[in-house]
């Protein structure tokens, strides 16, 4: 067998994980070409294939997947035990890849992020919008953000900013004419925007006064699948939307938007930070940790 590199066995990994050459071409910043020729060098110098080719899919082999299934704790221990080295340095570098939706990644980790870069110059940031709940450690994720609801237990969470609200919103526009609704109930009658969820499911529209929590289905004849869509969609006068206070505020205060049924916001807890507690974190995520736990959110 001849000599293999370390690389080609990292490269092999993140075709896998990623689902393709032209995925792991991107995540590690080069051609789908030169994924192919190294894999192909790979296989070459093990005498074995490791992968099945179609023009649409590349799928591990048997022997594949029983190399990947050594391959990946062993290349954990590798990284791990080179990260390691970072305590040595007198600031942390690395790459830093976190995963979070939409709203979060506008509002939160964004500005969080831009500062914790200045703050650590060395390390790398790249930030994955993403409505759906995935496998953070199986994508190659240090950590996610969602609701605490939505975490697995073997998770850490740390709080991300404050409690959240959302704010029923509509244009002047629209308003001249419906009839501003009190209850909501009385959204049955309003052409309201829908948001639907990467998985297929609908947003619910949630709200509470005095010990009351109602819930509706909204209806509407327009269904988008991301927050800012929405908002641009209640800007234009296409409906009712229900949106995060953060997207709404400014234009309520320059009254574009008016907000509805303000005495019936319900609270929500806010996003959490959220990464494996089996799995030891890099020197770049230690520092993003201790920079979250001593942010000022105020």
């Amino acid at each position: 067998m001849s000599s293999l590199r370390l690389d080609s066995l990292e490269i092999f990994e993140d075709v896998v994980r990623h689902g393709g050459f032209r995925a792991a071409a991107v995540k590690r910043g080069v051609s789908s070409s030169a994924i192919s020729q190294s894999i192909t060098a790979l296989e070459a110098a093990l005498g074995i294939r490791l992968l099945h080719r179609t023009t649409r899919s590349v799928s591990p082999t048997e022997a594949g997947e029983r190399l990947l299934g050594r391959l990946s704790p062993a290349l954990l221990d590798i990284r791990t035990a080179i990260d390691e080295l970072n305590q040595f340095r007198e600031n942390p570098t690395g790459t830093l890849r976190i995963n979070a939706p939409g709203p979060a990644v506008d509002h939160v980790l964004c500005p969080l992020a831009f500062r914790f870069m200045e703050t650590y110059p060395d390390v790398k940031v790249e930030i994955v919008s993403d409505a759906a709940i995935v496998d953070i450690v199986e994508q190659g994720f240090d950590a996610g953000v969602r609701f605490g609801a939505q975490l697995a237990q073997d998770m850490v969470a740390m709080p991300l900013g404050p409690a959240l609200r959302y704010a029923i919103v509509a244009s002047p526009g629209y308003l001249q004419k419906y009839p501003r609704p009190v209850l909501p109930s009385d959204l049955a009658a309003h052409d309201c925007i829908r948001r639907r969820f990467p998985g297929g499911t609908t947003v619910t529209w949630k709200f509470g006064k005095d010990g009351e929590t109602p819930e509706i289905v909204p209806q509407g004849r327009l269904t988008l699948s991301s927050a800012q869509q929405e908002l641009q969609a209640a800007l234009a006068g296409a409906g009712v939307a229900h949106l995060f206070e953060d997207y709404v505020r400014e234009h309520i205060e320059q009254g574009s938007l008016v907000e509805l049924l303000v005495d019936w916001k319900q609270t929500l807890p806010s996003w959490c930070l959220y990464y494996p507690s089996r799995r030891h974190p890099s020197a770049a995520m230690r520092a993003f940790i201790d920079y979250v736990r001593d942010y000022d959110w105020v």
